[in-house]
């Protein structure tokens, strides 16, 4: 199941970005950054309350709250550096160097996570870097 959120995932941020580049003309990056940051934080509460999810409010440990802080606090910067490289730049040149994003999420699981840096993701850090080098020069 996974595998289809992460789809999803994919289908969705690609719907983002299109979606963006034609709705940031004439904008400030960083006012429409916010404008989409409320439409997902109401999106995201609407999930919690959904599912009633918002009594695990009180078991989210003192770790668990600086790490997820400090995770909204990249995605905010990601967010922000997104959107202005989208509205100064073409989509098609800032998608693939903004999935560089995996050959960084790789090479940090492997240094923070610990988790396996294998022969195939090597070769997978190393297509997805050449992809990016050809599709942006």
């Amino acid at each position: 199941m996974w595998f289809v959120f992460a789809l999803l995932s994919a289908l969705f941020a690609a719907f983002t970005t299109i979606l963006a580049k034609i709705g940031i003309e004439g904008v400030n990056s960083n006012l429409a950054t916010a404008i989409r940051t409320v439409v997902v934080v109401i999106m995201a509460w609407g999930m919690v309350f959904i599912t009633d999810a918002q009594g695990g409010l009180a078991d989210i440990s003192k770790k668990s709250w600086i790490f997820l802080i400090l995770s909204g606090l990249a995605t905010g910067i990601s967010w922000l550096c997104y959107y202005r490289a989208l509205q100064i730049g073409e989509a098609s040149k800032v998608v693939p160097i903004d999935k560089l994003s995996v050959v960084f999420s790789l090479a940090m699981a492997f240094l923070f996570l610990h988790e396996k840096f294998t022969p195939k993701s090597l070769i997978g850090c190393l297509l997805i870097g050449a992809g990016t080098l050809v599709m942006v020069l």
